[in-house]
């Protein structure tokens, strides 16, 4: 339960922060700034307040990097009475409180900040413009002599504000690391069969320009599924699938229009689309647990299967492979929760890195142990399922003997599949998801 404070906590607050700036411009003589939150009420500190904080820190830091101010002393307090950040920065002063101002002014969480700009010599530096009420959008002070809005007015803005703005800045976020690993996993070269920096593999429709051009459109499609998961976290998962049924179709025909026709990212929007309305589902201390987010998949998508008796899906690569083989494809392994991801691809995607292994030794390797254990109704598709269950024991004993393979010889095996023109398009997906979910778990 969030703590009440009383008055006197906060006066001997403000006066220890007090104290605490003269002694770090005594020590520095360079400017100071002060960020606190402005929350109206007798609970200064919550996660929502905690990760509004963080923000205003992160958007600060990114100002002052953008012009290059050098940050001399960093010093932060998170108490009952709220946050708290002391910023010595090596920059003149009135161009350090332009920078504050822009963010209380022009930052979605703006008016809650409280920036506060200190010159060498301890003088608080004034804003050109008076703040604005948070409600009314009138000066704050008239607002405040005349107790315009009650307290409770003052809480539901302030709850409102923070829920808007930090589900924005999370959508935003996971959307981008969604494109990055799209990006990421085309990039991973050599892969056996696939598109990478190197060549086509078994593709003659597309090269990696195609891959580029695909995940640059599909930004938007992630930070709304993202927003859908959030909608709905109250909702049953399934309804959260099925509200992301018609932007796939439309991402999928966004990707399509962009590429001139060429399905590039068809499994990845199903794939990542799911794990980012999981995302949305989930509170942000669990978005960076990977079986907790592929534990929502696996109940936004428990029903799935299903869908492989229908009469449309004679058309799909997994409909036909259901049919023939009763191999459920990408959509059993959604209602499982990506098992092969979570058991396989990505422990050794992290073990790989964590042993200063290469982006592309460690991806490549993740690929090919999804691939060893999964079933790839792409690998079907093109070469049917014995030549698929060959290749998949093929490489378990390959990878029984060096869980990295060196770069010839995934060079030797992009030759023979090209040569038989497979490609694990299924298992690419998925290695995606692995690079989602290490980004995520990693905060970059």
């Amino acid at each position: 339960m969030d703590e009440i404070v009383e008055l006197s906590q906060m006066l001997s607050a403000r006066e220890r922060r007090a104290q605490r700036q003269r002694e770090l411009l005594a020590a520095y003589g360079l400017p100071l700034v002060s960020f606190t939150m402005n929350i109206a009420g007798p609970v200064k500190n919550s996660p929502s307040i905690r990760r509004g904080f963080a923000l205003g820190r992160e958007l600060l830091f990114g100002q002052l990097r953008r012009v290059k101010a050098p940050l001399v002393f960093r010093e932060e307090t998170d108490a009952p009475t709220g946050c708290e950040g002391l910023y010595v920065v090596d920059m003149e002063a009135t161009k350090l409180k332009a920078i504050t101002v822009e963010l209380e002014e022009n930052t979605p969480l703006g008016r809650l900040f409280d920036l506060d700009v200190l010159d060498p010599g301890g003088g608080k530096l004034e804003r050109p413009v008076p703040r604005r009420c948070l409600v009314c959008g009138r000066p704050v002070s008239e607002c405040a002599r005349s107790r315009a809005h009650s307290v409770p007015e003052l809480q539901e803005k302030t709850h409102a504000l923070l829920t808007a703005a930090l589900d924005r800045r999370d959508a935003q976020t996971v959307a981008g690391l969604a494109v990055r690993a799209l990006l990421y996993e085309v990039a991973v070269t050599p892969k056996p069969g696939l598109v990478d920096r190197e060549n086509n593999g078994s593709h003659r429709d597309m090269d990696f320009y195609t891959f580029l051009t695909s995940a640059s459109v599909l930004q938007p499609y992630f930070a709304g599924c993202f927003m859908t998961g959030r909608s709905t976290a109250a909702d049953p998962a399934p309804e959260t699938f099925s509200r992301l049924r018609v932007p796939g179709k439309l991402a999928e025909g966004d990707m399509l229009m962009a590429t001139g026709g060429v399905n590039t990212h068809k499994g990845a929007i199903f794939t990542l689309g799911l794990a980012c309305g999981a995302l949305g589902r989930l509170e942000p201390e669990a978005r960076t647990d990977p079986a907790a987010v592929l534990s929502q998949v696996s109940a936004m998508a428990r029903d799935v299967e299903k869908e492989l008796t229908g009469p449309a899906e004679t058309e799909t690569h997994g409909g036909r492979a259901y049919a023939r083989y009763g191999v459920t494809g990408v959509r059993g392994q959604a209602a499982a929760g990506f098992p092969t991801v979570l058991r396989y691809g990505l422990p050794v995607l992290e073990e790989g890195l964590r042993r200063g292994r290469s982006n592309d030794e460690a991806g490549a390797a993740a690929m090919l142990a999804i691939l060893s254990r999964t079933v790839d109704t792409n690998m079907i598709a093109r070469g049917g399922i014995e030549s698929q269950r060959e290749k998949s024991a093929e490489l378990q004993k390959l990878l029984a003997a060096d869980p990295y393979p060196d770069a010839e010889t995934l060079r030797v095996l992009d030759r023979a599949y090209t040569a038989e023109n497979l490609s694990p398009g299924g298992s690419a997906d998925l290695i995606a998801l692995c690079w989602l979910l290490h980004f995520l778990r990693e905060g970059n």
